[in-house]
C-alpha cells in the first residue's frame, strides 16, 4: 500500500473515531427507539456497550437491591400525587396520564434506555460514515482500520453511559425520533442516585424525592399539554442528523491538527461548536434555545411550586445548585469532551430568561411560551428577553426598565430534559 494511501485510511479512521466522540456527547440527551442492526455491522457494537455500562453501573457504591427498589415505589407514588395537582393548579392545565407512566429505576436500566435512544440516533447517520470508512470491495487494511474505529467508539460510548448513569437523578423519557409512532413517554426516577445524593447533600430523603418528581412533572407538562412541540423539536433533531449526515465526506478528510486550527480558531467558542458547517451551526442554535427554555422552564416552576409542596425546599435547592459547583476537574474535563457542560450552563441560562419573562410580562406571558413553534425564543432571545416580549406580546419594556442582557455561550445545552447531579 502507498504512502499516499496510507495516510488517507490514517484520516478515515480519525474522521470516525471523532464522529464517535461528537455523536455520543450530543445524543446521549436525546430520546429514540431501538434500530434493528446486527451486532455484527454499524459503528458501534451495541451489546458490548451495554455490558460495559451494566458492569460498571452494578459495581458502583450505592447499589440497591430489586426489593429495595421495589420498596421506594410507594414514596415516588405519594411524591406525585402531590406533584401533579399542584402543577395542573399553578400551571391551569392538566397532566394527562405521566402518573400511571412514572417509575423508579436502578442505574443499569437507565442505561438500557438510552442505549436504544442512542442506537435509533447513530442509525440515522451511520450508513454514510460507514460507506466512506469501508466501501464495497474495501482492503483488509481498510477493515481493519472500520474494526478499530468501532472498537474505540464503542468503549467511548460505554464509558460515557456509566459516567452518566451515577449522576442522572431522573429522566423525562420522551423518543423525539420516533415521534410518529406516538410511544408514550415515562418519568424514570434512579433511585441509587436519589439516595446517595440526598445522603451527600444531608436532606431528607422522601423531600427531595419530591423535588425530583416536581422538574421531572413540569418537562413532562412541557410536552404533554402541548402536543405540537414533540413533532417540531423532533424535526429539528432530523434536520441537524441529515446535514450531519451530508457533510460525512467532508468530514473524512479531516484530521486531528485540522481540528485543532478549527478551535483554535473559533476561540470563546466550545469546541463542538467549532467543528460545525454554518448549517449546523444554525440548526443547533434553534434546537438548544428550545432546549435552554425546557430546561429554564422547569427549574423556574420547580421553586415556585417547590415552596408549596417540598419540605425544605430552600435547603435542598441551595446545596444542590451548590454542589453543581463544585464539580471535580475530572468531572469538568469529562463532561467537556462530551458536550455535556452545555447542559449545565442550559439550566442557568433558561431559568433567567423565563424569569425575566414572568418579571416583565407577568404569570400570563410565562405561558404564551408554549403557544406555539412560532412563540418559542428565536436566536438572540435567550440572552436578551426583552426581545421576546417586543415579538410575541407586542410590548416593548416598561419606562425606566433596564434591558437585562443574558450572556450564554452558544451550545447551552442538549438532550433530554433530566435532572443531573
Amino acid at each position: 500500500m502507498t504512502g499516499r494511501a496510507t495516510r488517507r485510511d490514517g484520516r478515515l479512521l480519525q474522521a470516525g473515531v471523532l464522529l464517535g466522540v461528537a455523536a455520543a456527547g450530543v445524543a446521549i440527551s436525546l430520546a429514540g427507539r431501538r434500530a434493528q442492526r446486527s451486532p455484527q455491522t454499524g459503528l458501534v457494537d451495541w451489546p458490548t456497550v451495554l455490558t460495559i455500562a451494566e458492569t460498571r453501573l452494578r459495581s458502583a457504591p450505592g447499589t440497591l437491591t430489586p426489593s429495595q427498589l421495589a420498596a421506594a415505589d410507594a414514596s415516588y407514588a405519594a411524591a406525585m400525587r402531590r406533584v401533579a395537582p399542584a402543577l395542573e393548579a399553578h400551571l391551569g392545565a392538566p397532566l394527562p396520564g405521566i402518573v400511571e407512566r412514572a417509575g423508579v429505576v436502578d442505574r443499569a436500566a437507565w442505561a438500557r434506555a438510552n442505549v436504544r435512544t442512542l442506537e435509533r440516533l447513530f442509525s440515522r447517520f451511520e450508513g454514510d460514515v460507514l460507506a466512506r470508512i469501508l466501501p464495497p470491495g474495501a482492503s483488509s487494511s481498510k477493515a481493519a482500520l472500520a474494526a478499530a474505529n468501532r472498537w474505540v467508539t464503542t468503549r467511548q460510548i460505554g464509558l460515557m453511559l456509566a459516567f452518566m448513569g451515577q449522576r442522572v437523578l431522573g429522566q423525562y423519557d420522551v423518543a423525539l425520533l420516533a415521534a410518529e409512532e406516538e410511544e408514550p413517554a415515562r418519568l424514570l426516577f434512579v433511585e441509587e442516585n436519589v439516595r446517595r445524593v440526598a445522603r451527600r447533600l444531608g436532606v431528607d430523603v422522601d423531600a427531595f424525592r419530591t423535588w425530583i418528581a416536581l422538574h421531572e412533572a413540569t418537562h413532562a407538562f412541557e410536552f404533554e399539554a402541548h402536543p405540537w412541540l414533540r413533532p417540531y423539536l423532533a424535526a429539528r433533531v432530523e434536520a441537524q442528523l441529515d446535514a450531519f449526515s451530508r457533510e460525512v465526506r467532508g468530514l473524512g478528510r479531516v484530521t486531528f491538527r485540522d481540528l485543532a486550527a478549527t478551535v483554535r480558531r473559533g476561540r470563546g467558542r466550545h469546541w463542538l461548536e467549532a467543528m460545525l458547517t454554518d448549517e449546523q451551526r444554525r440548526l443547533l442554535r434553534e434546537t438548544q434555545a428550545v432546549m435552554s427554555l425546557l430546561e429554564g422552564f422547569g427549574d423556574h416552576v420547580m421553586d415556585e411550586v417547590g415552596r408549596e409542596i417540598v419540605p425544605g425546599h430552600a435547603t435542598i435547592s441551595e446545596r444542590f445548585h451548590a454542589r453543581r459547583e463544585r464539580r471535580s476537574p475530572l468531572e469538568r474535563a469529562i463532561l467537556r469532551l462530551t458536550g455535556l457542560d452545555l447542559k449545565m450552563e442550559q439550566y442557568r441560562a433558561g431559568e433567567r430568561f423565563v424569569a425575566a419573562i414572568a418579571e416583565r410580562g407577568g404569570p400570563q406571558a410565562r405561558l404564551h411560551l408554549w403557544d406555539g413553534p412560532e412563540s418559542l425564543p428565536r436566536d438572540g432571545e435567550i440572552e436578551d428577553p426583552d426581545l421576546w416580549i417586543a415579538r410575541v406580546m407586542g410590548a416593548a419594556p416598561a419606562a425606566g426598565t433596564d434591558r437585562a442582557v443574558v450572556t450564554v455561550p452558544l451550545g447551552d445545552g442538549g438532550g433530554t430534559a433530566g435532572g443531573v447531579a
